[in-house]
């Protein structure tokens, strides 16, 4: 199933690889989008809150271990592009004991600082007993979320993105049953939710490892690599650290902006939730497209491959700017119908302020669909520092204007919302200049 992008039609290899991976996530966001959709029509707006908090929240940290996965994923793929298996070996094995640590780490940090988060997030006093009960059952999830996207980073770095697929697929289905289940038919509440989420992370989780264990031949003999060279471990930590900056710089971002929504009040912090799940379901195809051209260009760049890596970065920027502007469209004429999903067509105030987020943010997808193929280019080219100077710059842009014009009285908490693309578009404007002006130095 490992299919080698050095090779074949440009565009023909990279959407064949990036297609299983848009939908695998489109599934990985059916874990939360159920729980929201779930708790919003059956359990009423506050606990809508509560869940879309977590979800932020969540969302930061696990966003520590996704970025050491992808930033491993960048070098697996150099290395299998290069056609090094023992190098390959090598890197699996001290990339999954750095990953493995941290996600233990992060794990016990998340209980520590429970009783924390509600003071920096600013959640009402009418949330915090639901948002609670929920965090304490989905920190269990942490390790899950690691095995899975570890696996399933190497696996799509040798080519194979329809495993990954497969169990979501099983898994997403599995979280939806049991939501139903534990929500509806147990009457569990918030905290039910998060149970199913769990249980379905873990089978993916836990699948996924032990099919790459047991079938994938470049984990044969792993234990040999047990000690880690320091030059190794250097390497992966040089690529996963930077890219885990990145991922969690911007989720911080992210978190800041849940807590200045949340000084606005529950109204507010629900349509925020429901929106930002309809956010996430319409971009994360161009997301996972910058991942795939992401390991199209890392493949190609370890073969020395400059005339694919050219060509395929412009078809990339083409295909994903029409996507982005094509879905803009959809999102902005269907706002409404899109939020009447996930909460109550009597809940005036959160379905208006959901539609004016989807009709001000949703306008611009184009901004973070390039950002994120500029996100994947500087990975691939083992520049991610590059993508954590355009990380900086897009939230650091949204979070100081969020919270200067959200302050303004005439324009309020729209303010938040035209920073977001605000941010978007900076970044892409420096990633861009960077990159024309460095271009002859990437292949030297």
């Amino acid at each position: 199933m490992n299919q080698d992008l050095t090779k074949g039609p440009v565009m023909g290899a990279m959407l064949k690889f990036a297609v299983p991976m848009i939908f695998g996530n489109l599934l990985q966001q059916c874990y939360n989008i159920a729980d929201t959709l779930i708790v919003g029509k059956f359990l009423g707006s506050a606990a809508l809150a509560a869940v879309g908090s977590s979800f932020t929240l969540m969302t930061f940290l696990t966003s520590i271990l996704l970025g050491l996965c992808m930033g491993s994923g960048a070098v697996f793929s150099i290395r299998f592009g290069q056609r090094d298996e023992e190098g390959l070996k090598e890197s699996i094995w001290a990339s999954f004991v750095l990953a493995a640590s941290f996600a233990i780490l992060l794990n016990i940090l998340a209980f520590a600082c429970l009783d924390g988060i509600r003071i920096f997030l600013q959640v009402p006093e009418e949330v915090w007993g639901m948002m609670r009960q929920y965090l304490l059952v989905i920190f269990c999830g942490i390790f899950a979320t690691f095995l899975y996207n570890f696996f399933a980073a190497f696996l799509r770095a040798v080519g194979n993105s329809l495993v990954p697929l497969v169990f979501l697929a099983v898994s997403a289905g599995i979280n939806i049953v049991l939501d139903l289940w534990f929500v509806l038919g147990l009457g569990q509440g918030a905290a039910g939710a998060a149970m199913a989420t769990v249980i379905a992370q873990y089978i993916s989780g836990a699948g996924i490892a032990a099919y790459a264990w047991l079938l994938c031949p470049q984990f044969h003999g792993i234990w040999n690599y047990r000690r880690i060279k320091g030059s190794c471990l250097k390497e992966i930590g040089s690529f996963s650290i930077l890219t885990c900056v990145q991922q969690s710089v911007m989720n911080l971002g992210i978190l800041m902006v849940q807590g200045l929504v949340n000084s606005f009040g529950p109204a507010v912090m629900a349509a925020f939730a429901a929106a930002v799940k309809i956010d996430a379901f319409a971009y994360m195809p161009v997301q996972d497209f910058g991942n795939a051209c992401s390991t199209f260009l890392a493949q190609n760049y370890g073969a020395r491959e400059k005339e694919r890596i050219q060509k395929g970065w412009k078809g990339a920027l083409a295909a994903a700017s029409f996507f982005s502007i094509t879905v803009s469209a959809l999102v902005c004429i269907f706002a409404r119908p899109l939020m009447e999903l996930f909460i109550d067509s009597r809940e005036t105030m959160v379905i208006q302020e959901g539609v004016r987020y989807l009709r001000i943010e949703g306008a611009f997808y184009v901004g973070i669909g390039c950002l994120f193929l500029l996100y994947g280019l500087y990975r691939a080219l083992g520049k991610p520092g590059m993508s954590v100077v355009l990380t900086v710059i897009s939230l650091g842009t949204r979070v100081l204007l969020a919270y200067l014009l959200s302050a303004v009285p005439a324009i309020g908490v729209a303010g938040i919302w035209w920073a977001i693309p605000i941010g978007w578009f900076l970044a892409d404007a420096v990633g861009m200049i960077y990159y024309i002006k460095k271009k002859g130095q990437f292949f030297s």
